[in-house]
């Protein structure tokens, strides 16, 4: 028989082994709270969220983030959602005080007849637990789960049942990037988390224990069964009744969004993007974690009509691009690459049945791209940086550097102007030779000539700029101000690449981003003053505090009179000249100034105008530049219809009425002889005409003197 001391002896030391044992639990629980948040932090939860970028009119455009996550309050998610929940991730939820000590015993079990990890015991507070700290990784460890446990009793300390419910419905992953209930419900649903119906609640809860798995876009059937799971265990739960659940049950297929829609204005919000990324430091935020507010200058209504616009005349260029390649055997085996690619699916193609191959689109998609300011202030009103229908990372509105060809003339003539000369200065019409450094740095004879081949006599600046000829914008260079003078008026007026000053200055040899085209152009609109260009109005913090407003920034470039004097030209070309169809073909009768712009051999096409409220251009044509438009495709023809819709659509829209030029008190108007340009005789047939006070001619008319 075993003696009563020996069993007293092997009491104590179970007794003892139990003490250390105890105490080595507790040790080590101590060892892992201290890698744990403290209270402080769990009182202070702060989840990222989706930073969202608004138009102007209220519209969400875009969405930024890592994890993207809309928070709701618990009152706004339906019963369903929250019971489908319960009765599938955590039954006895309400009931324990942050881990579920039965659901643990039945996972030990379970593990230790499978000798392995075969089922979790998580609660739903423990799942608040592993998403809030990066400090509880996600290997299934015992480590990870006694953190989990210590936390999750932290979390029961800290909050309701329904907070700890709230945060979980807004931090789930729910897959293809989607965090939170009100999130999925957007993806999956296209709905407000509020409109979940139960079949919609139930399929979003069968995604939960494995979402790439169970993922009702890639995988509907094992959604569709993990669905009816969810349905069952709710019945089950006694949350629905019978018919409720057969009811559910008995929808086949819930309404997946299979296609996420591209957001408003996509080339726009990557360049906010962008800007903001900029911003980031100096305002101590990250734009895709702190569910910022950004509201920006653009109109959605504005930015539809341009992309309606932009993309009608597209269409129509790249029609008359297939038919000149279709009929240009040699010139299309080159772009297309007909030794790799068949002919005939090419064709197809480009005739628009289906994607063109991402290899060829550089050589024979037509691109364009359109920018919309607002000239009083610099606001951007709508861009577009390329085809929509073709979206890609290459935004052409203030990326693409292309030679704008004529429609950098003004800038030509603006310092002429400001210098001094009247518009009825007149120059000779005829041919002239220049020396030009070729691309191999050697200078050569280089002998510009009009764009229809013609030349002629004397003929004014106002004339010359009507017609866009060539010769007088290259004699306003040689004869008026230098080249170096029209490169500093450029720079001053906001063009911001290198533009060479040589003679060819004049017929706009020098690359140009679309948007800088267009911001100086409303400087004309906006009497001499110069806006920056800007996209953001201001910044919110997730509470709705101002972090950052933004103004426009704006300085004196031209006299005032000056403006008014260009203005004036730009409106001649308008109402008289090579834009006159945007009149008499697309309506577009408010006071309005503008130009054409074709380079050589018709690889870009423009046209850059301006109201007195909206300043807007067009650029088109193909993004490797030794690709044709095809002749004729010149900037009246290729750009300016465009132009001319968008702006007659875009003053309708907003109900703008219109508005004249106001014309500086240092400017006049003076009678003078309609051939001599100076001042008239008697004999003479006159016209009025504006000027500068003090540039009115001070000669008598010698054409019709008197004997």
């Amino acid at each position: 028989m075993i003696s009563f001391e020996l069993i007293l002896k092997y009491l104590k030391s179970a007794i003892l082994l139990s003490i250390l044992g105890a105490i080595s639990v507790i040790v080590f629980i101590f060892y892992l709270a201290q890698n744990l948040p403290s209270l402080d932090q769990l009182e202070n939860y702060d989840p990222d969220l989706i930073t969202r970028i608004y138009s102007s009119d209220g519209e969400i455009l875009d969405e930024l983030f890592f994890e993207k996550r809309i928070f709701v309050s618990l009152d706004q998610i339906p019963n369903n959602m929250k019971n489908a929940v319960i009765a599938s991730e955590d039954r006895r939820f309400y009931n324990h005080w942050g881990i579920d000590s039965k659901s643990i015993l039945r996972a030990i079990i379970v593990n230790i007849i499978n000798l392995g990890y075969e089922q979790g015991f998580s609660s739903l507070t423990q799942q608040v637990a592993r998403t809030l700290y990066d400090t509880i990784g996600f290997k299934k460890t015992i480590t990870r789960k006694i953190k989990e446990i210590i936390t999750a009793i932290q979390i029961e300390r800290t909050y309701t049942k329904d907070e700890i419910l709230e945060m979980y419905l807004n931090n789930v992953h729910f897959g293809h990037g989607t965090y939170g209930v009100q999130v999925a419900a957007k993806r999956y649903f296209k709905k407000d988390v509020s409109l979940l119906t139960l079949g919609e609640s139930a399929m979003l809860v069968g995604i939960l224990p494995a979402p790439a798995r169970f993922s009702p876009i890639t995988h509907p059937e094992r959604a569709h069964y993990k669905r009816n799971i969810v349905l069952r265990v709710m019945r089950d739960e006694k949350f629905i009744n019978k018919d409720m659940f057969l009811e559910a049950r008995a929808i086949e297929r819930e309404n997946i969004t299979i296609n996420q829609a591209k957001g408003v204005a996509p080339y726009f919000t990557e360049y906010v993007r962008r800007t903001m990324e900029k911003e980031d430091d100096r305002l101590g935020v990250n734009i895709y974690r702190d569910g910022l507010k950004i509201y920006t200058t653009l109109d959605s209504r504005i930015q539809h009509v341009a992309e309606e616009s932009l993309i009608k005349v597209i269409k129509q260029n790249q029609d008359k691009l297939n038919k000149r390649l279709f009929n240009n055997e040699e010139e299309f085996s080159q772009l297309a690459y007909l030794g790799i690619f068949p002919e005939d699916t090419v064709k197809m193609m480009m005739q628009g049945d289906s994607a063109l191959y991402k290899d060829l689109r550089n050589k024979l998609l037509v691109q364009g791209a359109m920018v919309a300011l607002d000239p009083n202030s610099g606001a951007i009103l709508a861009m577009v940086g390329g085809r929509p229908d073709y979206h890609d990372q290459y935004n052409r509105a203030v990326q693409a550097q292309r030679q704008p060809g004529s429609v950098f003339k003004p800038i030509v003539y603006t310092t002429a102007i400001d210098n001094g000369y009247p518009v009825t200065k007149q120059l000779l019409n005829q041919p002239l030779v220049l020396r030009v450094l070729n691309a191999e740095g050697e200078w050569e004879k280089w002998m510009p000539r009009n764009y229809d081949g013609s030349t002629s006599g004397l003929t004014s600046l106002r004339e010359g700029i009507r017609r866009s000829v060539n010769l007088i914008a290259v004699r306003v260079v040689k004869e008026l101000v230098p080249a170096s003078e029209i490169k500093s008026t450029a720079k001053r007026m906001g063009i911001t690449t290198d533009i060479r000053a040589v003679d060819a200055i004049a017929l706009g040899t020098s690359e140009v981003y679309l948007l800088d085209m267009v911001n100086a152009y409303s400087a004309f609109s906006n009497r001499g003053l110069l806006n920056q260009p800007f996209g953001i109005t201001r910044v919110e913090d997730r509470y709705g505090n101002v972090i950052k407003e933004y103004f426009p920034i704006r300085e004196e470039v031209l006299r005032e009179e000056s403006a008014y004097v260009m203005t004036s030209m730009l409106q001649t070309v308008l109402d008289k000249g090579t834009g006159g169809s945007a009149r008499w073909k697309y309506n577009f009768y408010h006071p309005a100034g503008g130009k054409t712009g074709t380079t050589q051999n018709w690889t870009d096409a423009w046209f850059v105008g301006f109201s007195k409220q909206i300043a807007a251009g067009v650029w088109m044509g193909v993004d490797d530049p030794r690709v044709s438009l095809g002749e004729g495709q010149d900037g009246s023809r290729a750009a300016l219809p465009a132009w001319a819709s968008f702006m007659s659509a875009a003053h309708d829209t907003l109900g703008l009425k219109r508005q004249k030029f106001q014309r500086p008190d240092g400017v006049v108007d003076f009678t003078i002889c309609s051939t001599s340009k100076d001042r008239p005789t008697n004999l003479c047939s006159v016209e009025t005409e504006i000027f500068i006070k003090g540039t009115e001619p001070s000669q008598i008319c010698k054409v019709h003197r008197m004997n």
